[in-house]
Formats: C-alpha cells, structure tokens, sequence
C-alpha cells in the first residue's frame, strides 16, 4: 500500500512538472511585437489593448467612430504605450484587406490579431427582423473571418501567429432577449474551435475567449427594441451589478495571460463558468429556467418590430439611474465607452 501510495505521489508530482515545462517551454513572448485589436476603442476591447501594451507590444487599435478612437489612441499613448489608431469597418472585406497589407508593411508583421469588435441587441425575439441577425452575423462573424483571413496567410507563412476569437457566454448559453447576439456568437465560436484545430499544423495559435457579463460601461450603446425604457434599463442595471457580472480589467488580464501562455479555450468570470456547467450537465433544465427568467422581462408590444433600434442610453431611467449602476457608470468614465466631462 506505501509503495503504491509512493509511486501515485511521485506520477502526480511527474504529471505537474511536466505541465508546467511544457506551459513555459510553449509560452509566447510578446514584446516588439504587433498586435491588433479591432473594436479597440472603448470597453474590453481597449483594455485588451492596454494591456498587451503594457507587455511591451506595439499596438494597433481600429473601430469605426474616429473621435473615440482617437480619445481612445490619447489615452494609451499617454500611459507609454506604442500605439497606432486607424479607422476601420470589420464588415469591409477589402477594407480590411487593405488596412492589414498597410500595418504590415508599415510596422511590420502581426503577430497577434484580436478579434474583439461586436455589437448587442436587446429585446424580445418578437421585435427582431432579419436585418437585425444580419447585422449582428456581419460585425461578429464575418467581420471576425475577415480579419483572421487577412493575417492568416503571413502567419501561416511564418509558422507564428495568434488569434484571439471574443465570444460570450451567449456562444454556449442562448440567453432570452439577445436572440442576434446569441446566434452571431454561436457561430464565431463554432468556427474558432474548428480553426484552432486546423491552425496547429501550421504553428498558429487560435484562442476561443468565452466571457460572461463584464463591467465595462457599454450597456449605453446596447441597441434596444421592444419596450425600450424597460429593456434598456433592465440590461444597464445586469450590467453593472457586482455579483451578476466580473470585473473587464481582470478579464483583460486573463485573456492576455492566455495568449502568454498558449491557452485555446478560456472561460472568463465565475458566473459564466457555473453557467456553462450547468448547460453542460443539465441543458433542459436550463432553457426551462431562462423560460421562466423571459417571463420576467417586457413582453413583446405591437409594432415593435418595424421599429428601429436604437441605443440604450437614450431610454435607461430610474434605478438605472442610480447607485445601482454606479459601478457600470464609472466603468464607462474609464473605459472610454463616453466622452469625459469638462
């Protein structure tokens, strides 16, 4: 019994030796290297890029609202970071093209390509029309493949690369309200798994993010449908509340520790984790406990369906107004996600 006990410690003690070689012997370096994050300008987007500055990266930011772009370039450039801001649509395909073949031959090789860019809509499925899954599939799926298809083939070419995909934990959860998102992120974490299996041959690096709700201030751009004060009150206060959502410094952190460290799959924030558990053990009894979650939220209303989508900071009131969202309202003062006061 001692010799089986001596030898089990000693194939435990062997097993975490050899993890961590291989975690320090695989772990890419970053500094003096490209990096470029799309939907760099505001929220997590901005901290990724922060934060890969901080490890000495050079960093390209690009999104397409100029003026918050450029608060966005200030604000890094101001705290030491090497960083170049280009407007850019995610969903111009030669657009993007072009604006990768002009950082490359300007700054050189990118040698990490995040692809953060995205956009949300909140309301009842009732209320959305196709035109609205469109949209969300044309920023968070193709705009993704448009760029991964413009660093691929440098990267292929010299066997080095990193892909970061952001979903959400709506890309293993289908949560009510958020029918477009849920779908566009689905779909973009659908194909970030099948390419991360198909990059290793080529020595590029794909990184499936899967974040739950994050402080980061941006419920304010959230495109609202349906009975708008309610949706957009009800989401802007999910979104700051602390026990409900982690904190978008922390969860930059750990999406950059992960490309260090050659992670493919990260779930981000204990209540995504517990979530995606829970999906995974007892998926019937989830969606029935999101039915009864829906019930809860504004029903559906006549003609909303034909209504355009507006943002949500247009219509929050109330409690959204309040202490309630002090946290998500300083998280949008930080993060860029509105203009600082004067």
């Amino acid at each position: 019994m001692r010799r089986l006990e001596t030898w089990t410690a000693l194939a435990i003690l062997g097993g975490a030796t050899a993890l961590a070689l291989s975690r320090r012997i695989g772990r890419v370096r970053l500094p003096g290297k490209i990096a470029f994050v799309t939907g760099g300008s505001r929220g997590l987007g901005f901290l990724v890029a922060r934060e890969l500055g901080r490890r000495g990266m050079r960093v390209v930011i690009c999104a397409r609202d100029e003026e918050e772009l450029e608060r966005a370039r200030g604000g890094l450039a101001a705290e030491g970071i090497d960083v170049t801001a280009l407007p850019c649509d995610v969903t111009d395909e030669d657009g993007i093209q072009g604006l990768v073949a002009d950082v490359e031959q300007n700054l050189g090789p990118i040698d990490v390509l995040v692809n953060n860019a995205g956009i949300i809509q909140v309301g009842p499925v009732e209320t959305m029309k196709t035109e609205d899954y469109r949209r969300a599939m044309d920023v968070m799926f193709w705009g993704a493949l448009h760029a991964a298809e413009a660093v691929l083939p440098g990267m292929r070419e010299r066997r080095r690369g990193t892909i970061v995909n952001v979903t959400s934990i709506g890309a293993a959860v289908g949560l009510p309200h958020l029918a477009p998102y849920d779908a566009a992120k689905f779909a973009l974490r659908g194909w970030s798994e099948a390419l991360a299996a198909e990059s290793i041959r080529h020595g590029v690096r794909v990184v499936t993010v899967v974040p739950g709700l994050m402080r980061t201030g941006s419920f304010g751009h959230a495109l609202v449908k349906g009975k708008r004060y309610a949706e957009a009150s009800l989401f802007a206060l999910a979104a700051s509340l602390p026990l409900v959502t982690s904190s978008a410094d922390r969860a930059a952190r750990r999406i950059v520790r992960a490309i260090e460290n050659d992670e493919r799959f990260v779930v981000v924030g204990v209540p995504a984790k517990a979530l995606r558990i829970a999906h995974a053990l007892f998926p019937g009894t989830v969606v029935r406990t999101l039915g009864v979650v829906n019930r809860l939220l504004p029903p559906a209303e006549p003609g909303a369906r034909e209504a355009i989508a507006l943002p949500g900071e247009l219509f929050r009131r109330g409690l959204a107004r309040s202490i309630l969202t002090a946290l998500g309202d300083r998280a949008a003062r930080r993060y860029n996600e509105e203009p600082e006061q004067a």
